[in-house]
């Protein structure tokens, strides 16, 4: 039998204008149950926006005219009004932090409302897409910079690299369609999320299950969702998943270190359908340790869903945003391997490393007389060929103009055994110069 799980109270928070765009789309899906806020420092944007909770930030420092891309600013008047910040979180069993990176209200505030959700008691879970590369290098910082403080704040962060969104569309795609994918795709992965954690299943997952896969701030996650329906569905979805952009075609599930599955099916949902998906991705993550959940769902007649989140735990100085997911308390790089600095044992990468001589000397070779005998012979003749080949190429003095020497002109000339020490040492030499 199924085992009930009670009811959460969830509120998703769209912060920033991406943040907003992407919740506005939510709103008009199967998750427009849930409660919505929109928090937003551009005060004539807020006012367009069609959630009906907002909270105003920056209204007396900013007179709602937006913090100009700056996230300090952003995380100063998100202190200034937290209490505002704190109202809307008391009595919410799960908040959703959805906001888009790089600028500077997501960036700045999205780590004060994970804290001080935290601090109200409820569980938070963060959504967020990076910049994409054309964006510049200023966002991309900026961007990863806040997604290490979102990650020591929230309990877990997903994280979408709007950059493999390309992978998704082609040369013809729009600019408006190519957000719609994006926040298509952070409205899939919030509902398959929510799906898995209020919905009894036959094997439950829970939130902290999904905390064990996305925490930590060096984890660097990847998500993605497939669904099929009729008889081959099973193997279809396999097809789906393997060949999803945001997994890398697979090659991120055979890189992880933890990889939770989700399987959500109809009533027609058999055992060896669940058996046929499980064994097809324990074969391509076979290092990694697995959490599986599987639910039925009345609504899916006929289909099977599958949602995958893979993480890969990295080391501290890693750093790393290249996420296309990333876990609670992060990173960046970013991969981003050293994804915030650049460096690692306080060196640039690419800064020669000085390592001290060897102390090793190598022993004399152990040669009989006539071999000792017949090495020296050789050695001077190539010392003798060396000798005619440079006597060939003597050194001369071009018959240049002699430059006066000043106050040294009466001076007598430096001569150190026999040799005139003013005249250039590879022309008394002999040394021929290239």
């Amino acid at each position: 039998m199924t085992e009930a799980k009670k009811d959460f109270t969830v509120k998703i928070i769209g912060v920033g204008g991406a943040g907003i765009q992407a919740i506005e789309q939510m709103a008009d899906t199967e998750l427009s149950t849930v409660k919505f806020v929109a928090i937003n420092t551009d005060c004539p944007a807020l006012d367009a926006c069609k959630i009906r909770e907002k909270i105003y930030l920056g209204v007396k420092r900013t007179r709602g005219l937006g913090i100009g891309g700056d996230p300090e600013l952003a995380r100063a008047v998100a202190e200034e009004d937290v209490a505002a910040i704190r109202a809307v979180c008391c009595g919410t069993e799960l908040i959703v932090i959805v906001t888009g990176l790089g600028g500077g209200t997501g960036t700045g505030v999205a780590p004060v409302l994970a804290r001080v959700a935290k601090e109200a008691g409820a569980q938070v879970l963060a959504f967020v897409t990076m910049p994409f590369d054309c964006e510049g290098s200023r966002r991309q910082r900026q961007a990863r910079a806040g997604l290490l403080q979102l990650k020591a704040e929230a309990d877990g962060v997903l994280c979408l690299p709007n950059q493999k969104v390309l992978k998704l569309i082609d040369e013809n795609t729009s600019l408006v369609e190519t957000f719609r994918i994006t926040n298509d795709l952070l409205a899939q992965v919030v509902r398959c999320i929510l799906r898995l954690l209020t919905r009894p299943g036959f094997i439950n997952i829970n939130f902290t299950d999904l905390c064990a896969v996305v925490q930590g701030r060096q984890a660097e996650s990847s998500f993605a969702m497939a669904e099929a329906m009729g008889e081959n569905r099973a193997r279809e979805v396999i097809e789906k998943l393997f060949a999803h952009p945001l997994l890398d075609s697979g090659r991120v599930l055979s890189e992880a270190d933890t990889v939770l599955v989700s399987l959500i099916g109809g009533t027609d949902l058999t055992m060896a359908e669940v058996n046929r998906v499980m064994e097809q991705i324990n074969r391509q993550c076979e290092q990694a340790h697995l959490t599986m959940g599987a639910a039925m769902d009345e609504s899916l007649k006929q289909r099977l869903a599958v949602t995958i989140i893979a993480s890969q735990h990295r080391g501290a100085e890693t750093g790393g945003t290249s996420l296309t997911a990333s876990g609670n308390g992060s990173d960046e790089t970013t991969s981003y391997p050293t994804a915030v600095s650049g460096e690692r044992d306080g060196r640039c990468r690419n800064e020669p490393v000085s390592r001290s001589p060897s102390r090793f000397t190598a022993p004399a070779p152990n040669l009989s007389p006539e071999k000792a005998s017949e090495f020296l012979s050789q050695q001077n003749n190539r010392s003798k060929g060396r000798r005619r080949s440079s006597s060939r190429m003597r050194q001369g003095q071009l018959p240049l103009e002699i430059v006066s020497k000043g106050r040294f002109e009466k001076s007598e000339p430096t001569i150190h055994q026999g040799e005139d020490l003013d005249v250039p040492t590879y022309i008394r030499r002999g040394v021929p110069l290239n």
